[in-house]
């Protein structure tokens, strides 16, 4: 098993003269190029700021080793442990025989949980943090050091299970039935033993609420940011694309499956229609690690499968829309967000508009259905809205901002349990 503990000979800045913390992450915080890596990144920044981090993390994907030494530098000290997905997934099989959500062996190793019980002692650690709820199984047991244990969700994962189910036939839509109650049970569990419960938006925290029945007031939220900065219309992009297209882009991680599902079902059900109208009407897909489906739609008329490409921003802003039609969706979509900054009209179902809060027809389009999208996007192709891609802008500005958002975190961290006011 491939791992890497650092201890640095000099401690960054970070670290000097701030109280210890503990940052548990399923997946290496960097880089901040997907949903769960931007906002673990944006965290680990913010709590480097005020606390001497130790970080515990797994890394599933054999390109994010090379980026061990850019975490390591924000660091006190960190493990890095190696998380072979097929392995996993054979050990998360024991699941079945005890009990348990299938989530949390094949996230367990022995290694993690010697090096943190280790840790939490040496170093007298008082406060934890862990970011989604694979890891609140290393301390889970509150020991006699630790004061403060806040955990971010991020989104409620076992309500992604029961979505996948609806989606699957008969072995998988058990399996994934099982999972969401399993897993929700163990969330329960959490939120009612952790000093707070973080989730990515208001509507995802009074979901959680609702389901565990509860009205604790530590389940509560803190909103993803966007750099704004970085994803702005600039003068200075080339266009991607060929200059005779009408552009309709979706952005993402082509691996993860409710994209796959978002882009299979837009190809299927909503482009021929548009298309037909449209001759100068393409579909570009834009993502990296795109699966064999996701590749095959290319042999589609009118679509284009990008695979990864090295800024994602020009390919936002020569768009003449940006669409998330997500069928299976929890928390916020970056790619949203994203879109919305780069003063992009977006056309999202309601599944990829939660937690956004924006103005529907003003900042952003709804479609509930395939036909609602085959009747709204040619009248966005043909510029119908002119001005709502600036005024989307300005919501992201000012209510997605990293700045403003993670304070919150560290109210948690240090507030008295029923004594924060939001």
């Amino acid at each position: 098993m491939q791992w890497v503990l650092f201890l640095p000979e000099v401690w960054a800045d970070c670290s000097v003269m701030k109280p210890p913390l503990l940052y548990l992450c399923h997946r290496i915080p960097y880089p901040p190029n997907k949903g769960d890596k931007i906002r673990s990144y944006h965290l680990l920044r913010y709590l480097c700021e005020h606390y001497e981090v130790y970080l515990g993390a797994f890394i599933d994907d054999p390109n994010d080793w090379k980026y061990v030494s850019v975490v390591n530098e924000m660091c006190s000290e960190s493990l890095f442990l190696a998380l072979n997905p097929s392995r996993a997934k054979i050990r998360s099989l024991t699941a079945l025989v005890n009990g348990e959500a299938l989530t949390l062996p094949y996230y367990f190793n022995r290694k993690m949980a010697e090096w943190v019980n280790q840790i939490v002692t040496q170093k007298h650690i008082e406060r934890v943090i862990v970011y989604s709820s694979a890891m609140a199984q290393y301390v889970e047991e509150n020991n006699s050091t630790i004061t403060k244990r806040v955990i971010d969700f991020v989104d409620i994962d076992s309500d992604k299970w029961r979505q996948y189910a609806e989606k699957k036939t008969w072995p998988m839509n058990w399996i994934y039935r099982r999972e969401a109650k399993k897993l929700l049970s163990y969330e329960k569990f959490i939120s009612t033993s952790f000093d707070a419960s973080l989730f990515v938006s208001s509507a995802e925290a009074d979901l959680f609420r609702s389901l565990i029945a509860t009205s604790d007031e530590e389940i509560t939220y803190y909103n993803n940011g966007v750099d704004t900065d970085y994803f702005s219309p600039s003068s200075d992009f080339v266009n991607p694309y060929p200059e005779d297209r009408d552009i309709v882009v979706f952005t993402g991680a082509m691996d993860y499956w409710p994209n796959i599902d978002a882009v299979i079902w837009f190809a299927q059900e909503v482009l021929p229609e548009i298309a037909r109208h449209n001759p100068d009407l393409y579909f570009y897909i834009v993502g990296s690690n795109p699966s064999e489906n996701v590749r095959k739609l290319a042999d589609l008329p009118r679509i284009e499968v990008t695979g990864r490409v090295e800024d994602i921003r020009p390919y936002l802003q020569f768009a003449k829309v940006a669409v998330a039609p997500m069928r299976v969706a929890r928390g916020i979509q970056n790619k949203v967000l994203e879109a919305m900054a780069m003063e992009k009209t977006v056309v999202v179902t309601p599944q990829g508009y939660e937690g956004i809060n924006a103005v529907i027809g003003t900042e952003v389009i709804i479609a509930e259905n395939a036909q609602e999208m085959i009747n709204i996007i040619p009248k966005v192709v043909s510029g119908d809205y002119p001005r709502m891609g600036s005024i989307a802008r300005s919501r992201v500005q000012s209510d997605f901002n990293w700045e403003a958002n993670l304070p919150i975190v560290g109210h948690w961290l240090e507030a008295d349990k029923g004594n924060y006011d939001r």
